[in-house]
């Protein structure tokens, strides 16, 4: 029997999990109280380490969860306002592209003997060549630039019938470039900044 009695005071005073021995309860009068459950939701709550006598407060510890949380939904929003907004700018792109597209096929229709029937194909924003797809943000101007660079080329005397309107290899994001090919076997190119004299 006196050989059991210290091996029971050896194992209370130090328990196989530490964390599990105190609770360090503060009620809202400011009254603190030690407690071997957690303290309940209304008292600010520390728990006490009884080996090395460090604490964790766990009001804290929730708090900063709770942040956290807010956090990534306030993450989660802003990622599908800016999903929502992406959509959006597709969606009115290829609007525009369209709209411009149908004004250079009116054109085209309205002069046979100056355009060839498929002279100006429109791009299809959702199966675009590989080299227009770099540019797809502006394919609305790509499609009004086009159509005057065709009327350009027309302007000149020199080009009867324009048989192909492209956008060119040489075009960069911020200086398009447009080859046009004409039945005389004139050819030119033309950079936006020439088509918005």
């Amino acid at each position: 029997m006196t050989i059991k009695t210290p091996i029971l005071l050896i194992a209370l005073l130090f328990p196989i999990n530490g964390w599990a021995g105190v609770y360090k309860c503060t009620d809202a009068d400011g009254q603190t109280h030690y407690q071997s459950s957690p303290c309940t939701e209304q008292d600010k709550a520390v728990q006490i380490n009884i080996k090395t006598g460090s604490k964790v407060d766990l009001n804290a510890e929730e708090s900063q969860k709770l942040q956290q949380q807010e956090e990534r939904k306030q993450q989660e929003t802003l990622h599908q306002a800016e999903e929502q907004a992406k959509s959006e700018a597709i969606a009115q792109r290829k609007q525009m592209t369209k709209a411009e597209s149908e004004l250079t096929q009116t054109l085209i229709k309205q002069n046979p003997t100056q355009f060839s029937a498929y002279a100006v194909p429109p791009y299809d924003p959702d199966n675009l060549p590989k080299d227009v797809k770099p540019f797809e943000e502006r394919l609305p101007d790509i499609e009004k630039f086009r159509r005057l660079a065709a009327q350009k080329a027309l302007a000149t005397g020199k080009c009867q019938r324009v048989e192909a309107d492209e956008l060119n290899a040489k075009s960069t994001k911020t200086q398009l470039v447009f080859l046009i090919n004409c039945s005389s076997g004139a050819t030119y190119y033309y950079n936006e900044s020439e088509l918005t004299e």
